[in-house]
């Protein structure tokens, strides 16, 4: 059976949005989802479905959360094939540190107004002396933060803007943490 990762957006977040993870596995396990498994309290979800596409598993899971636990985060759903792909796309492989990485995974492929309105964001951190830098490949934004994703002003920018509300951003370390759980099914 086909395994999908479910990235929830806005849970968890200064005491806002609270969803338990057990409730969160009980609502996919609810859905009819097999093997499924959460990781950190930060709306990560693994499952296994027949169901093919993506696009209809995030809306069954955005109307039961909201029906059952009375929150509505965005849902993105990719599969595990997907996400192998995201890390093998990965612009920014020489980074060692995977918390100055990350991936903004997003539902559908950007226009070119948001590929625009990024390279100009890199420019002007350029230009302020930063060293950050992102990049769409596919579906899926990359955020390098070589001083820290906290203290980016690239990264407050992309992520507090139009980017944010039709995306949710993961860590490297997360990204390859759920890649082998969605890899290994329990």
């Amino acid at each position: 059976m086909p395994r999908y990762l479910a990235l929830l957006r806005g849970i968890n977040v200064g005491g806002h949005n609270k969803v338990a993870m057990s409730d969160l596995r009980d609502l996919a396990t609810g859905l009819g989802y097999d093997d499924v498994a959460t990781y950190i309290q930060s709306g990560n979800l693994l499952f296994g479905t027949a169901e093919a596409d993506p696009a209809k598993l995030a809306e069954a899971l955005e109307l039961e959360i909201a029906a059952r636990l009375g929150v509505r985060p965005a849902v993105v759903v990719i599969s595990a094939a997907e996400l192998a792909q995201v890390i093998a796309s990965n612009p920014f492989p020489a980074e060692a540190n995977p918390r100055c990485l990350h991936a903004v995974f997003r539902r559908d492929v950007p226009d070119p107004a948001d590929v625009a309105a990024v390279a100009d964001a890199v420019q002007q951190a350029r230009q302020a002396g930063h060293d950050d830098d992102a990049a769409f490949v596919g579906c899926t934004l990359y955020l390098h933060t070589p001083s820290g994703f906290g203290r980016s002003d690239l990264a407050a920018r992309l992520l507090s803007s139009r980017q944010r509300a039709v995306g949710t951003a993961r860590n490297w370390a997360t990204v390859t943490t759920l890649m082998a759980m969605v890899d290994a099914p329990s």
